[in-house]
């Protein structure tokens, strides 16, 4: 017996929660971690470029395809290949559940790094009452904090009870309830954040690094990486956003619904490299310890920063690790949904059973990635999880996984999405789900169809290209 398909309650719902899904760590960690490598300037541009180019024509197609299908990713692949070509069906299954499998894997570690934003949010709090400790090492705090296996396994386990509790409700009442509470609260801390920053001294010098561009300073490599981070951003490539476009109504606009989704996930990421320069900027010696990695400058330097240098700091350092966990949280309940959705329409579980399951096979793999922190960390690498070494210099599952997620499994599924698109889906059936009659005035389907058929193919195959030859993304 087919379970009754639930559905956004609104076009506000559904963009909330996919701008959840979309907003994670890689905007307020990795975009600016990348800007600042990349001089900043002609970068942002070219970047922007790639979003409207790449990013937001793959967002319409993989909205357009769940909603035309009212399935999981495994599901309507299965459709969008078999409606030009019937003997694709298996291709299109495949497509999706690679999608599926990515999720899984990628989930499997991401709670890990959203397990230390609750860590930091409780060191954070007791240094707001009780001051920030004389003499203490900020890296050897993070270092301590990470090879801590139990504390490591008790923070994944509450990040994970709170994710697979919100999916077991569903999508109105459980996804699009949270998404309506939390996302106003993190655009309100960003924005508190935001405000503070520009008050430092180095905020005007911050603005004209971001937004003035500079092209003698931008190399071929920054182009490539501006591709790669546009289409990683907004969850592509992995089924999330055809799984959440499955529970989208016909009154609904997907043209709309994307076009807002990809403005906010690009606004955000702006705003925290504008929060991330100003700072950079104003704090003396700063500059030379930006170049070590996103880990150390969100878990290491800022932490200090904030009860040194940062105005109203004392507010807003547990505040920042609120917003950190809330964009984590955000984006593991899309990961838990796309292998959820899954065992509900192709397996035939029901939600209750289909979420508990799913998420208990998750943790598993989530000990895994704790067990690798050695490895990952270049302590140990001792044992199986910490010393595995599949991928040159990837040691540990940890690292291992999210190369293989990041390089492998994500541009390869947004790959096949665009000629699902593109290619396999009649020009009617498409034109159908976008030019509806309530699309805006700004889109334009011929353009949309030349972007998905030509553009996006030829920018994501780039990446698997470069990924071959040796690039890495993750």
């Amino acid at each position: 017996m087919s379970q009754r398909r639930d559905h956004w309650s609104s076009n506000a719902g559904l963009v909330l929660a996919a701008t959840g899904s979309a907003i994670g760590l890689g905007n307020l960690w990795k975009f600016p971690f990348i800007t600042w490598e990349n001089n900043g300037g002609a970068f942002v541009l070219v970047y922007l470029i790639c979003i409207a180019a790449v990013g937001l024509p793959i967002m319409m197609a993989e909205l357009l395809i769940g909603r035309r299908s009212q399935k999981s990713a495994v599901g309507a692949l299965k459709e969008a290949v078999a409606s030009k070509w019937p003997g694709g069906r298996w291709l299109g299954g495949v497509v999706g559940f690679w999608g599926v499998l990515a999720g899984f894997i990628l989930l499997s570690y991401y709670t890990v790094i959203a397990g230390w934003s609750l860590f930091y949010f409780v060191k954070t709090m007791g240094w707001t009452f009780g001051g920030y400790p004389a003499g203490m090492s900020a890296g050897d705090l993070f270092t301590g904090q990470a090879l801590n296996t139990g504390l490591q396994l008790l923070l994944s386990l509450g990040f994970s009870v709170a994710t697979i509790a919100i999916v077991y409700f569903g999508v109105s009442k459980g996804i699009e309830r949270i998404a309506r509470i939390f996302l106003p609260i993190l655009f309100g801390i960003l924005l508190l954040m935001l405000v503070s920053a520009l008050s430092m001294s180095g905020a005007g010098e911050a603005l004209a690094h971001i937004f003035r561009p500079n092209f003698a300073e931008l190399e071929r490599g920054a182009v490539l990486e501006a591709l790669g981070h546009s289409f990683f951003t907004l969850s592509l490539g992995m089924g999330a956003m055809i799984t959440y476009g499955s529970y989208i109504s016909r009154k609904h606009s997907v043209v709309k619904a994307s076009g807002a989704i990809v403005a906010l996930d690009t606004l955000i990421a702006l705003i925290a490299t504008v929060v991330m320069f100003s700072v950079i900027f104003s704090v003396a010696g700063m500059r030379d310890e930006v170049g070590g990695s996103t880990v150390g400058m969100l878990f290491i330097s800022l932490p200090e920063l904030f009860y040194s240098e940062v105005p109203f700091g004392v507010v807003l350092g547990p505040l920042f690790y609120v917003l950190v966990a809330l964009a984590a949280l955000t984006s593991t309940i899309s990961l838990l949904e796309v292998v959820s959705a899954y065992l509900i329409d192709q397996r035939g579980i029901t939600r209750k059973k289909a979420t508990t399951g799913a998420g208990a096979a998750i943790f598993l793999f989530t000990t895994f990635a704790v067990l690798s922190i050695p490895g990952l960390l270049g302590v140990s690498t001792e044992g199986f999880f910490s010393g595995i070494e599949i991928f040159a210099g990837k040691v540990g599952w940890f690292a291992t996984a999210d190369h293989f997620v990041s390089n492998w499994m994500l541009p390869t599924g947004g790959f096949f999405i665009t000629l699902a698109a593109g290619w396999f889906m009649t020009r009617e059936s498409t034109r159908g789900e976008l030019a509806d009659g309530s699309e805006p005035r700004w889109f334009h389907y011929g353009a949309w169809r030349f972007f998905i058929r030509w553009v996006a193919p030829i920018a994501v195959a780039a990446i698997i290209v470069f990924v071959i030859r040796g690039t890495d993304f993750s």
